[in-house]
């Protein structure tokens, strides 16, 4: 008899494994606890496809007979319906593990992991194999779910796989022919216990980790370069500002030029500033990127071609437009500290911050260094308003704005003079006023493309 696969949360992830074990010839049963409109049509393409599901709710008990359990990487590990005891008993995975173990055979992956940058590493990644002419994918916690790759008829030559801390929590066999690691900073503190959990969970991403692996490390990052242990593989290492050790593979800057040294010798790909994506964090991605798709033999000059066309991910240091000598930029992917940390130290003009949002348990205060001295005032809203404006008042101009976002871009329109920039950059989560960061982030492009000028001085004028 065909085993019963469980599967948790219907989002795109969860919808798409449940797809891939009907077609797998699994008996499915998917179980949500929303009733969205989103999470019903999930449930109506399950039930189409031959399985069973449910909205609205857990029952418990036909949870507890299914063989296996793929859980989404939205349910935290302390939700109630996985700490009843029945569920307990049941093996449990990501959809990640799931989708791989129909991909082993047929494709090779890479995986991308760390802090942040690990999207647009992931995007550019395979922008450059794809560049080369190879079908590659980018997969995972980017948007496209590995379960729908593994519905292909026909595998794909590599996929390029961006890893959450949540999606390594449950694997148990996932093993990647290669694995990057970006960089690493506190952040989902209001999920985990410490920082020393949330790495752990990062770290398992070397837990099947062979002699033939590949490992992609940033080198200027000591908890990085800890991460693996004594894991079996070949470490590859990049670095932006220090030099390479004697002997060490991997890429660098020399001469503000991006440089790959690999066995067979030194290769320069293109200067720093042909990149068309803003910041130093973003050499670093790049470096990232190219050596992954050098070591997964993509020819140099797709390399060197794509790394010069990428024009970078919505919602990350995307350029929205100038009006009025302002220039309005939407990092509204920047959802904790460090991520905010890195988009201002790419800021060369005077800059107005909108920060807030719901909040994830790290001080506002490690902003500090980053803001004296380049931020001219700092806009608070959202749940997180008044712990922003605690932490930082009395170091740098900071006022709180209630109300809805329209009324936050009015106000950092009206303090914003010509030459500055109106950067989102929030630090925070969406989830208080908005269902994701992506929508976040369009919503401040509709409304920076407004003459806020003209909308603030009616708001704000004498």
């Amino acid at each position: 008899m065909a085993r019963l696969v469980g599967v948790l949360g219907l989002a795109r992830s969860g919808r798409a494994a449940a797809l891939l074990a009907l077609a797998a010839g699994d008996r499915v049963f998917a179980s949500d606890a929303g009733a969205g409109e989103e999470v019903q049509a999930a449930a109506a393409a399950v039930r189409a496809a031959g399985g069973e599901a449910e909205t609205g709710g857990h029952s418990l008990a036909r949870l507890a007979r299914c063989d296996v359990l793929v859980v989404s990487p939205g349910i935290p590990p302390d939700a109630a319906v996985l700490r009843d005891g029945a569920l307990k008993r049941v093996p449990r995975i990501s959809e990640l593990e799931f989708a791989w173990r129909h991909l082993r055979d047929r494709a090779r992956v890479i995986a991308i992991t760390g802090t942040n940058g690990k999207t647009t590493t992931t995007a550019l990644t395979a922008h450059l194999l794809q560049a080369a002419g190879l079908d590659a994918p980018a997969a995972g916690n980017i948007g496209l779910a590995l379960s729908e790759v593994a519905l292909r008829e026909h595998a794909p030559d590599w996929v390029v796989v961006e890893c959450s801390s949540f999606q390594l929590a449950d694997i148990v066999d996932f093993r990647p022919e290669m694995g990057v690691v970006t960089n690493l900073a506190p952040d989902h503190l209001d999920r985990y216990r410490s920082v020393e959990d949330y790495y752990a969970d990062k770290a398992r991403l070397f837990d099947n980790a062979r002699a033939e692996s590949a490992w992609v490390l940033n080198g200027e990052d000591a908890a990085v370069l800890a991460l693996p242990g004594e894991a079996e593989g070949t470490r590859y290492l990049f670095r932006v500002r220090s030099v390479p050790e004697p002997g060490e593979l991997g890429a660098f800057v020399d001469g503000g030029v991006l440089t790959l040294r690999l066995e067979h010798g030194v290769e320069p790909l293109v200067r720093a500033d042909e990149l068309r994506i803003l910041g130093a964090h973003n050499v670093a991605n790049a470096l990232a990127a190219s050596l992954a798709a050098a070591l997964a033999d993509a020819r140099l000059e797709a390399i060197r071609a794509g790394l010069r066309d990428f024009a970078g991910l919505e919602h990350r240091l995307e350029i929205v437009g100038e009006r009025a000598g302002v220039l309005w930029i939407n990092d509204s992917k920047a959802t904790n500290i460090a991520s905010t940390i890195v988009a201002l130290r790419g800021m060369t003009r005077p800059t107005v911050l909108l920060l807030g949002g719901r909040h994830k348990g790290e001080p506002y205060t490690t902003l500090l260094p980053e803001l004296r001295g380049r931020v001219r005032h700092v806009v608070a809203y959202g749940e997180a308003a008044a712990l922003v404006v605690t932490d930082l008042t009395g170091h740098v101009p900071v006022e709180r704005v209630d109300g809805p976002f329209e009324q936050v871009l009015d106000r950092a329109a009206a303090l914003a003079r010509p030459g500055d920039v109106v950067l989102l950059s929030p630090a925070c989560s969406s989830y208080d006023m908005f269902a994701n960061y992506e929508e976040r982030g369009r919503r401040f492009k509709e409304l920076a493309r407004i003459d806020r000028g003209t909308r603030a001085e009616a708001s704000h004028g004498a």
